[in-house]
């Protein structure tokens, strides 16, 4: 098996691409010899991200139909404008198929880079035409050499051979590409960032990629401590010839090169010197955002440890803001980025003023070492997420004690600096537990034998009442986030009173026998129709595919947050379409977390700049005027 080099894939300007001349400059110009390679009728485009082909067809001078050959999906891709005078990024209609089913599709006129690829799949060298590697580069200026599309093609065809008898699976086309990119991002860089969408199975493509440096030295991975036992569990089924030992500190018995340590990041953070004082052939970090602050104690810890290769694993690389994404480059790829002031300068100030061409120039600077790839691009058999944000009314008793909260937190005084932080989310806190029922401020929810005591007065649990009450009769199982212990406790009581079922709750009080057992309960057949979760505790590494029915009960500030959560049901093995609804309160705070949410940005896929520290800076007119009830609606 050959390794890929990284200069192997320097980019091609578009124009120089037909003539097959490597270059790094990004730029557009004239192709005075026509567009080779791009006249037949159907094409094939190998997708580097996804080891899968795109078909689709040319006729003349634009695309026509895609081939008959199954779903279409609508991609961007290199083709000759429409005078012919250079090379264009456009959209075309596309049908993808795995590289085993390109020879036997069956195509209408195959085209000189349909000929080209099934010759190459069967062992042949025949030149590669620009129709054949038509993918454009992140910055959508270049696309990738014909060189460097067949090395990735050999290399990926090469692991996927491999992994065929390393692993006890059988690995989307996707998630074999993203272990050969991950070999190929280490050996030219020393480590990567794998950020592909929640549900697409970065662990098991971790997993695949540890067996394949088994016998390269002790390996360690440090994961959230509820995902200790998960990472024991997937290597045993997928690798197990990998052996695990579950570190919670203490000395470390002697290790052979096939050990993987599995460890929580409170245990980092902790007895770190034990782990630095062993070199690792590959350390993986799960869950990586929770590093996303430098400056904190494991975030520093996780530096400290010697690997000769480090891998992060996130759904969400930014939360909140950009240096969160340098702060997980710099953990794997120092040498590349290693000074923050000079990203801040080029990346994150421009960006943060809008700049587009900086969110381009971002893009390709990463694209070495960050893999994101989203459900909609890779895995075509995830049914659709449909997405409903409801309305909900305050009731009469909402409004008077969300204003006197509110008048007694500016009788009080918001403070300044840190104290101004605090008492700003103090307020924060109570006003959305008003939105959320009053009881929660006014009174004890438990006191009360009545099971009617809770109804009536909180338009939101009254809508979400309504909700499950509907999924109840139609047999959908439901999940409810909430981001408050109080409110779940609430919810698990009104639910069960209301509906006289035994409602779950996933929380971070739990000891990890109790989540799994949660877990394994409502994913059985006859399980629970209902399971709340705390938005923190249930928010990650959990499978919950029995239900298609999410509820985020209250807002978050980070809309990366409430994906992640809703993504519990949304992964591979769903087989139904998945609604998530919000409710959020009219009139209230809750409105001004809507509209953060809904902030477009140059860079949304990647980063939201909105936080909750942002509504802290504002003046005390402002704050005020962004909390206080709108009474004129």
């Amino acid at each position: 098996m050959t390794p890929v080099s990284g200069q192997a894939g320097l980019p091609v300007p578009v124009d120089a691409a037909s003539k097959g001349v490597p270059s790094d400059t990004h730029t557009v110009v004239a192709v005075a010899d026509g567009p080779p390679g791009v006249r037949g009728d159907s094409q094939a485009t190998y997708l580097l991200d996804r080891h899968m082909f795109a078909l689709w067809t040319w006729s003349s001078r634009a695309a026509g139909a895609a081939p008959p050959v199954g779903d279409v999906e609508t991609l961007a891709l290199v083709v000759p404008a429409p005078d012919l005078s250079k090379f264009e990024v456009a959209d075309i209609d596309c049908v993808l198929t795995e590289p085993d089913k390109l020879a036997g599709a069956l195509l209408d006129s195959p085209g000189r880079s349909v000929d080209a690829w099934r010759a190459r799949i069967a062992g042949g060298d025949v030149p590669l035409p620009i129709a054949g590697h038509a993918v454009p580069d992140a910055t959508g200026t270049a696309v990738t050499s014909a060189e460097y599309a067949v090395a990735v093609f050999r290399h990926t065809t090469a692991v996927a051979a491999e992994l065929r008898t390393a692993l006890t699976a059988e690995l989307r086309p996707y998630q074999i590409r993203g272990v050969s990119w991950l070999r190929e991002a280490v050996d030219a860089h020393g480590g990567a960032v794998l950020a592909d969408e929640m549900g697409l199975g970065k662990t098991l493509q971790a997993i695949g990629y540890l067996v394949g440096r088994a016998d390269e030295g002790p390996q360690v991975v440090v994961c959230p401590t509820s995902l200790v036992g998960n990472w024991a569990h997937e290597i045993a089924r997928f690798a197990p010839d990998l052996r695990t030992v579950i570190w919670r500190g203490g000395p470390l018995a002697a290790m052979d090169d096939r050990t993987v340590v599995l460890t929580g990041y409170p245990t980092l953070r902790i007895h770190s010197p034990v782990l630095t004082e062993q070199q690792w052939a590959t350390a993986v970090f799960d869950e990586a955002q929770m590093l996303k602050n430098p400056r904190t104690q494991v975030s520093k810890a996780a530096r400290t440890i010697a690997a000769d290769a480090k891998i992060a694993l996130t759904g969400t690389p930014v939360e909140n803001r950009l240096e969160e994404l340098w702060a997980l480059l710099n953990l794997v790829a120092p040498q590349l980025f290693g000074h923050k002031t000079q990203f801040r300068r080029r990346f994150i100030r421009p960006i943060a003023d809008g700049s587009l061409a900086a969110a381009a120039r971002l893009r390709g600077v990463i694209e070495p070492v960050v893999l994101m790839r989203k459900k909609s691009q890779v895995a075509g058999s995830l049914p659709p997420k449909i997405h409903a944000d409801l309305i909900c009314d305050l009731t009469e008793e909402q409004q008077q004690l969300y204003d006197r909260v509110l008048e007694r937190a500016i009788e009080d005084g918001f403070g300044s600096g840190a104290q101004r932080q605090v008492r700003v989310l103090a307020a924060l806190t109570a006003l959305k537990q008003v939105c959320n029922h009053p009881s929660l401020v006014t009174d004890d929810p438990d006191e009360s034998d009545d099971p009617d005591e809770l109804s009536g007065r909180s338009g939101k649990l009254d809508l979400c009442t309504d909700i499950v009450a509907n999924n109840l009769e139609t047999d959908s199982p439901t999940l409810v986030f909430t981001q408050y212990r109080k409110t779940g406790e609430l919810l698990v009581r009104h639910f069960g009173e209301q509906f006289r079922v035994s409602v779950p709750f996933f929380h971070g009080g739990l000891n990890q026998e109790q989540r799994a057992d949660i877990v394994r309960r409502f994913q059985a057949d006859h399980g629970p129709k209902v399971l709340v979760l705390s938005l923190k505790a249930g928010g990650t590494g959990l499978t919950l595919t029995r239900a298609a029915d999410v509820i985020h009960f209250d807002r978050w500030w980070n809309p990366a947050v409430e994906a992640q959560a809703s993504d519990r049901v949304h992964r591979i093995g769903q087989t139904r379409t998945v609604t998530v609804t919000t409710l959020t309160t009219n009139t209230t705070v809750e409105e001004h977390i809507a509209a953060m949410h809904s902030r477009k940005s140059a860079l949304s896929y990647i980063a939201d700049m909105s936080d909750f520290a942002e509504l802290a800076r504002l003046d005390d007119d402002h704050l005020i005027t962004t909390l206080r009830r709108k009474r004129d609606r």
